[in-house]
């Protein structure tokens, strides 16, 4: 049986470059794609000279990026009683501690981030079989187990961006919509190289930053071109 082909892939073929770009430039080769109906997420895949198997050359953390990503996220916050209030002005969908732990045992999963203050955890910890397999576990290396429990929550309800490693090596994130102009596009991809750049382990050796890629989630990729230092084995 034939392979079909849609007309957008066809008329995105001819348009992708051979070469990697800078990041303006990226953005708006990106930008020339012929791109669906609806308003698609701009992703970020950069693979990393890294060895997955070390713990000591994991990339997991989280960012703000100078222009959002144009989601909203539902945030719960497991705090101290005089921070509950706070934690819902800040946008916090639910917020409480041995009472909050209780409404997720008993099935309640309408969030998508969850932060909790440092002294919270020992009551989270019983929901590290409902939260861990789901991504959802609060954690100080990704910045959601924080003193600072109402201004994380501002921070993910606007969209705060969560990354680490695959296997492979390679760091995925969402840099925004395909709606944004392409300046705000850049400046977020930039941001997120550089932050990456910033998390270098000291005994990852050889190329940092082996290949960077933007792309909408439905249109071709574009190699972003990466400057960087090559570090002796």
């Amino acid at each position: 049986m034939a392979l079909h082909i849609s007309k957008r892939t066809k008329h995105n073929e001819p348009l992708k470059p051979k070469e990697a770009m800078e990041p303006k430039q990226a953005v708006a080769a990106m930008k020339k794609f012929k791109a669906p109906k609806f308003d698609q997420t701009v992703n970020v895949v950069m693979h990393l000279g890294i060895d997955p198997d070390q713990a000591d050359q994991a990339i997991r953390g989280s960012v703000s990026l100078p222009n959002g990503i144009g989601v909203k996220k539902r945030v719960i916050a497991f705090c101290r009683e005089d921070n509950i209030g706070p934690a819902k002005e800040a946008g916090a969908v639910a917020a409480g501690g041995e009472d909050l732990v209780a409404k997720i045992e008993g099935g309640w999963m309408e969030f998508d981030v969850a932060v909790a203050t440092p002294d919270m955890m020992r009551v989270v910890s019983k929901l590290g079989k409902v939260l861990g397999p789901k991504g959802l576990m609060p954690s100080p290396k990704s910045g959601t187990v924080t003193p600072q429990v109402v201004q994380a929550v501002k921070e993910y309800s606007a969209g705060k961006v969560e990354f680490r490693n695959d296997k492979g090596g390679n760091v995925h994130a969402v840099v925004g919509k395909w709606s944004f102009k392409p300046e705000d596009l850049t400046a977020n991809l930039e941001h997120f190289i550089k932050h990456i750049e910033k998390m270098r382990p000291s005994t990852a050796k050889g190329v940092y930053i082996k290949k960077c890629v933007i792309a909408g989630c439905m249109t071709p990729g574009v190699e972003v071109k990466i400057e960087q230092a090559h570090v002796e084995e």
